[in-house]
């Protein structure tokens, strides 16, 4: 059985190693340390038997509305429910700010992780081209953190 919880500094090894098995990009160390420094209310891990399997990183960018910078589950782990869980964990701390919608970026080739969104209520609003480092574009997903009767 995993649990979400907030993200602790003793993490960083396990979620840098996770992210860079995971993501195609290439992240800088410091870039973590940035958005637990800065938001580490909106930072979260899932974790079965003290081992990390799992992450979520938010950002506020606006009164009204965040980002969700990066989330990703141990492939071996996926299909469990845990990257639902982690992406709720950060719908309900942007919802404790008073933050209304939810925006992302994903390849437009990765169809594992658009229909995941999808299943959440995540739209796409647009296309960014060469966004990512290897010329890949993304979408632009968003929806409201809780919806409302009709979204």
């Amino acid at each position: 059985m995993f649990i979400i919880r907030p993200f602790q500094s003793k993490d960083m090894f396990a979620v840098i190693k996770l992210a860079s098995q995971l993501l195609t990009e290439e992240y800088s160390p410091t870039l973590f340390t940035y958005f637990y420094e800065t938001s580490p209310w909106s930072f979260f891990v899932a974790e079965e038997h003290h081992k990390i399997i799992g992450f979520g990183i938010g950002i506020q960018q606006t009164t009204e509305t965040a980002r969700i910078v990066m989330i990703g589950t141990d492939e071996t782990y996926q299909n469990r429910g845990i990257g639902s869980a982690v992406l709720y964990h950060l719908l309900y701390a942007f919802v404790q700010r008073n933050i209304s919608f939810v925006e992302l970026e994903v390849k437009t080739t990765n169809n594992q992780a658009i229909q995941f969104y999808e299943k959440h209520q995540f739209k796409i609003l647009d296309t960014i081209p060469d966004f990512y480092q290897n010329g890949e574009s993304a979408y632009i997903m968003r929806r409201r953190c809780f919806p409302h009767k009709g979204d």
